[in-house]
């Protein structure tokens, strides 16, 4: 019988209060800690922890009382570098939310810098753990339709969130948009299609969001939609579709791939849709009729987060690893890559031309 997996939260806002709700429904884990210098996130956390939690406002103090097993880090995406640096001598597990960080450059220092790291170091990938994904991806592997040609995902949904000071709202402290939303499809892209990106070309720009808005004098840069194709070694492409204005969809992600014996799709509902169920379908070129799997998801995981239950199987994953003392299913590598494939989108978008993912010295 394993002991409890005591988690130390960095970042109280949106996503690591998602955590929160979800460790807290997992029998062998726990929240001990929490840390945030932004007050209100801090007081917004607070009524999803009990009073044996500590809580600080300096991530030093916090790693010197040494009492988490592990930590999350879901702080702005300008911040991980910094923290990643001080973190590291804590010889901690470590979940860090995506992006890595906002840049290939800062992603492959960290990566020298971890080298001897002891301890698991996971990449935060929760789109890999969404059910029907997860269903979608295990049936690609067992070859049900045979060797994949094309996959493509598309993503309709909501602007961008509020966040502390707006710091999303600028692509100096995101990455930009391909790189802090779309990281997660091209990280799906690479684990399904189970090879190497070796060029981008996207077409995009910022079409409606935050056009109106101003911030210390300045307008938001942040891209709302964009055609995105990556080329694979293996001669398989993707494609992702991103439209940030379509919030009142049904399915908010959808994805589709084909191979040579047929096709396969799969829907995740939108987490304003009510609906706690989906579809895999199957459609075989030798068959007359598109095969139907549903897949159900808990309530009690639904309602505790805005990733249709993926962050709860995501830390069963992590938890999992940790007691056995396994390699992170979502490496270090694989967030390195992820990144960037969506710096090579924005520079592809930026100069008009399509960007080798040479030019990046992974």
């Amino acid at each position: 019988m394993n002991n409890k997996i005591k988690y130390g939260i960095i970042g109280t806002g949106v996503m690591g209060r998602e955590h929160i709700n979800n460790i807290n429904i997992i029998d062998s884990a726990e929240v001990v800690a929490i840390c945030d210098t932004n007050e209100n996130s801090t007081n917004h956390a607070k009524p999803l922890i009990n009073d044996t939690v500590k809580i600080y406002k300096n991530i030093d103090d916090l790693i010197n009382n040494n009492i988490a097993d592990a930590y999350i880090i879901a702080t702005p995406n300008f911040t991980h570098i910094d923290i990643l640096e001080r973190i590291l001598k804590t010889n901690k597990h470590l979940l860090i939310e995506k992006p890595l960080c906002t840049t290939t450059e800062d992603c492959k220092k960290f990566d020298l810098l971890s080298k001897n790291y002891s301890k698991i170091i996971w990449t935060g990938m929760e789109y890999r753990y969404m059910p029907p994904v997860k269903q979608l991806i295990d049936e690609i592997h067992n070859n049900v339709i045979g060797n994949i040609k094309m996959l493509s995902i598309r993503e309709h949904r909501f602007p961008f969130l509020t966040k502390v000071d707006d710091w999303n709202r600028f692509s100096i402290n995101t990455g930009g948009t391909l790189v802090e939303k779309c990281c997660h499809f091209f990280d799906l892209m690479r684990l399904i299609i189970q090879s190497e990106p070796t060029k981008v070309y996207a077409s995009g720009n910022q079409a409606v969001n935050h056009l109106m808005e101003k911030y210390n004098g300045k307008t938001p840069d942040i891209i709302d939609n964009a055609f995105i194709i990556v080329d694979f070694e293996n001669g398989v492409r993707g494609l992702l579709d991103l439209c940030m204005f379509a919030e009142n969809s049904d399915y908010q992600e959808e994805i589709v791939a084909v191979g040579d014996l047929g096709k396969i799709e799969t829907f995740v509902p939108s987490h304003y849709s009510g609906k706690n169920s989906s579809e895999v379908r199957i459609g075989l070129r030798k068959d007359d009729v598109v095969k139907r799997k549903l897949v159900k998801v808990d309530k009690k995981i639904l309602a505790a987060g805005h990733h249709h239950g993926s962050t709860y199987f995501e830390h069963l994953a992590f938890i999992n690893a940790i007691n056995n003392n396994s390699s992170p299913e979502v490496s270090l590598k694989d967030g390195l890559i992820s990144v960037a494939i969506g710096e090579a989108a924005e520079l592809s978008i930026k100069e008009n031309r399509v960007v080798s993912l040479k030019e990046f010295n992974l």
